[in-house]
């Protein structure tokens, strides 16, 4: 887990590095984003007149929600470290009270951009939670758990051979958009983008500043690894038995996520806000497809 804490942040760099190398340009150094968290927390903040404590809230209690999700999650095949019974429904809720207070925030600094985009994220996230739920649901009844670390164990190479395989399949496949959807990236939304009319995630924080926006930008990065691990553990169930050796799988697969986002941002456009609902109901729609297969 504090290797995933230290490591969050350099996905970040990877991603914007590949989009640089692919548009051939030499591009930001990987470390770019430990440079400005560490920067940003030691500059001072700037406050709307209108706003109050709920601001300074937000990106504190969405920065420990997030960092508290890591610890339910494996990584690199070591159980969670908070790993019970029921703790996939309580890593959900823990993303949904980031957003939440991400929202608050947004709207506290009485900013029409930012609650414009608050009531994006809040439209969408309503759409990508169901697919997220569902396909969890589906690999919880293959598994015979309600955890986490035992839903884990029970994928491996033999999942995507056995009868169940399909289900499993679709569910990588819906949480790939869930992943792109949550993470406010290419195709549902340009974390690059300066165009407030088109923001989604970006705009809610844009009164943010100085450790405010640090903390943003670190639980951001933590979020883009909760959701790389996920995806990573459900599209390539494959461990050796050695920790090291399955720590190194991992650490490579996560590069690899990283890398394929970069290609994709590099290489398609952001879907028009209209059809963004059409993708994640898309999502919905394979994680049923999944469900009913396990139960098959």
């Amino acid at each position: 887990m504090a290797l995933g804490v230290v490591l969050a942040p350099l996905l970040l760099g990877v991603i914007n590095r590949t989009k640089a190398l692919v548009a051939g340009r030499r591009g930001q150094p990987v470390l770019q984003v430990y440079y400005d968290v560490l920067k940003l927390l030691r500059k001072g903040a700037v406050y709307s007149r209108t706003t109050t404590w709920v601001v300074l809230a937000g990106p504190l209690v969405g920065l420990g929600a997030v960092l508290t999700a890591l610890t339910l999650v494996p990584l690199g095949g070591v159980p969670g470290v908070l790993s019970f019974p029921g703790d996939l429904l309580l890593f959900a809720y823990l993303l949904g009270l980031m957003r939440f207070c991400t929202v608050l925030s947004a709207l506290d600094t009485g900013s029409s951009f930012e609650g414009m985009g608050a009531s994006r994220e809040v439209c969408y996230s309503a759409l990508a939670e169901p697919a997220f739920l569902l396909g969890l649901a589906a690999l919880a009844i293959r598994a015979q758990s309600l955890s986490l670390s035992g839903l884990y164990a029970a994928l491996g190479p033999a999942a995507i051979v056995s009868p169940s395989g399909p289900a499993v399949l679709l569910v990588a496949a819906a949480l790939l958009v869930v992943f792109l959807a949550e993470n406010a990236r290419i195709p549902v939304d340009d974390p690059n983008t300066h165009l407030e009319l088109t923001m989604i995630h970006e705009v809610m924080v844009l009164d943010h500043s100085g450790p405010l926006f640090g903390l943003v930008l670190y639980g951001a990065a933590v979020k883009l690894l909760l959701f790389s691990a996920l995806f990573l553990h459900f599209a390539l169930p494959f461990t050796f038995g050695e920790p090291l050796l399955d720590w190194a799988l991992f650490a490579g697969g996560l590069l690899a996520v990283a890398v394929a986002v970069g290609v994709v941002e590099s290489v398609m456009a952001r879907l028009r806000l209209r059809h963004v609902p059409l993708l994640l109901i898309a999502a919905s729609v394979l994680c049923v497809f999944g469900f009913f297969f396990t139960l098959a």
